[in-house]
């Protein structure tokens, strides 16, 4: 089916849905009336993230690092830029859908998003077909990108950060490890994928001794945790959604397993330390910014306005990746104009030493970044700077 008609279809069934809640539509009319007209002129940027459902509290951070840069750049040739924001809802079919609604109805020429792999690659093949270019905030998976010339991102993927774990974990002096995956989440199975990979290069076949499934939105890990202790593994690599993984870490250490557990990037929200509390103080996760290695001029000035914004907080990487999508779409539409989505996408695909917060950023073939890994723990229920780990250095190994 080709993608207008599917496109299409999409919008008539959201119609469909909205005339079916019509009988108390006359408040949402009355609220759709009020929302402020758009700027004349301005230049449209779709936004569509996790803002309700699992991934919510990643998704708010992102669309922090949106807003902010929008704030410090707000306009683009004389003319403002508009963020036009979708809920993805942490939901795959809705995830497509909305980014079929920002091309066909809001008629913006790039977007920005998303947090999550799953989601990312639900809307893939709407950009694709549609010739409107996405940049991913933090979604990892090589998947996103890989024969896709109008998904890019601003994140690093998962072999590097799978990498970077696994060396982390052998130079701690693991020799064997078990793995904990949420297997319907896409990101989750291909980082353990990567991290095994890598663990097995370093500590031999058969140095990964237990490999446990779950499913997003469990609450009981028991079973897995009791098969896990069995095998007395030296280190845990648990890569999920934070909830999950709190919950995961503090009914391990409930059963008496005290081994090093380790993550990705997605544990740096607020909600992890939250949930998991006292139980998750020493865990290591890999991260692509901290706030007391910012390098470039823009970082400074990102964190000044952050601090400011948020009386004194300090951003970690989403919040800062989500920054620097926004800078990519900027710099491409500064060099293409703001018209024509195809050479949008030339101009972001030829992205090259561009200053972000997160250093300087080049897009390879693929449209994905070479960048540093940061390494952090939880201490004292903050989240505390350990190591950066540079490309180069896993070129070595």
């Amino acid at each position: 089916m080709k993608t207008k008609k599917f496109v299409s279809a999409l919008l008539a069934s959201a119609v469909a849905l909205s005339m079916v809640a019509g009988c108390g539509g006359g408040d949402q009319k009355k609220a759709e009336e009020k929302k402020p007209a758009a700027a004349a002129g301005a230049v449209k940027v779709g936004v569509f993230l996790p803002l309700t459902g699992d991934n919510a509290a990643g998704g708010e951070l992102e669309l922090r690092g949106i807003k902010l840069a929008n704030k410090l750049h707000p306009e683009i040739n004389g003319k403002k830029i508009e963020l036009v924001i979708a809920d993805n809802k942490s939901d795959k079919a809705e995830s497509a859908n909305v980014a079929a609604r920002l091309i066909e109805k809001d008629k913006v020429k790039v977007i920005l998003g998303t947090y999550g792999s799953s989601l990312a690659m639900a809307a893939g093949n709407i950009v694709k077909d549609s010739k409107v270019p996405a940049i991913g905030t933090s979604c990892t998976n090589p998947q996103v990108t890989k024969g896709n010339d109008y998904y890019f991102r601003a994140c690093f993927i998962d072999p590097f950060q799978g990498t970077v774990m696994a060396n982390y974990a052998f130079k701690k002096g693991a020799k064997k490890v078990a793995i904990v995956q949420e297997v319907s989440n896409d990101y989750s199975v291909g980082l353990a994928k990567f991290f095994k990979e890598a663990f097995e290069k370093l500590a031999g076949p058969g140095s990964v001794v237990d490999i446990a499934n779950y499913q997003t939105g469990d609450k009981d890990f028991s079973a897995q945790l009791t098969n896990l202790k069995a095998k007395n593994p030296d280190a845990v690599f648990a890569p999920g959604n934070f909830t999950e993984s709190a919950l995961l870490i503090k009914q391990a250490r409930q059963l008496g397993i005290t081994v090093p557990f380790m993550g990705g990037d997605t544990w740096e929200t607020q909600d992890f330390v939250n949930v998991g509390g006292k139980e998750i103080e020493g865990i290591a996760f890999s991260s692509a910014f901290d706030s007391t290695q910012a390098a470039t001029p823009e970082a400074k000035k990102f964190l000044e306005a952050y601090a400011k914004e948020y009386k004194g907080e300090q951003p970690g990487g989403l919040t800062a990746l989500a920054y620097d999508s926004y800078l990519i779409a900027l710099n491409a539409m500064q060099k293409a104009g703001v018209e024509d989505s195809v050479k949008i996408r030339e101009a972001i695909a030829a992205t090259k030493d561009l200053e972000t917060t997160t250093g300087k950023t080049t897009l390879n073939a693929d449209g994905d970044p070479i960048k540093s890994a940061v390494i952090k723990t939880v201490k004292d229920g903050k989240f505390t700077f350990i190591d950066m780990v540079n490309p180069d250095d896993m070129k070595a190994k």
